[in-house]
């Protein structure tokens, strides 16, 4: 006699028996939970440049992508670029807004909260004074940063910010933005 086969519960695309597998074999085994991610750019001339993704090391080894991601970065036409592609500081908003809805997402479905539709909206601010030293009172980067969540959700109208709250309280990206991160930068010959 066949034994039926249990069917993995899925929640916003999410399996969550696997991600209970996953927090239970971390709490068995704190070393796999670190993760060492690496990128690869090459400048192409003017304002554009491609970064390439692949390999990464996590789960105690090194792990292979299929195929690696190619991003293409360059500057808007009024910024002296080409307009080939977003520039850095909106692959910043990019990679904010992605995280935040992985995180939500995620921590959602752990918790049993059905997300039907996630749509956001960010907006930066950045003072090119900064950028171009014109004044040294100004901030180089974003001097703000606002992020809009719309949620369709099986919650009360209540528990909407909770819900994005998940996102932010887990989010990698915000939590390195919002604290700050130790950065080491050395110049090499090619």
């Amino acid at each position: 006699m066949a034994t039926a086969q249990k069917m993995p519960k899925i929640v916003n695309g999410v399996n969550v028996d696997n991600l209970f597998t996953t927090i239970d074999a971390i709490k068995a085994t704190p070393k796999i939970a670190k993760f060492n991610f690496r990128v690869q750019n090459t400048w192409e001339g003017a304002s554009c440049n491609s970064t390439t993704v692949g390999a990464f090391h996590g789960a105690g080894q090194e792990q292979a992508r299929q195929r690696p991601f190619v991003l293409q970065a360059d500057e808007p036409a009024v910024l002296l670029g080409q307009d080939t592609a977003a520039n850095p500081v909106e692959h910043l908003l990019h990679a904010l807004a992605s995280c935040v809805t992985t995180s939500m997402v995620y921590h959602a479905a752990a918790r049993g909260i059905h997300i039907e539709e996630v749509e956001s909206t960010l907006e930066g601010d950045i003072d090119l004074h900064g950028f171009l030293d014109l004044d040294k009172n100004v901030r180089k980067g974003y001097e703000g940063i606002r992020v809009t969540f719309k949620v369709k959700a099986d919650v009360p109208e209540e528990q909407l910010q909770d819900i994005v709250e998940l996102g932010t309280g887990h989010s990698p990206v915000f939590d390195s933005l919002l604290k700050g991160v130790p950065l080491s930068v050395k110049a090499e010959r090619l």
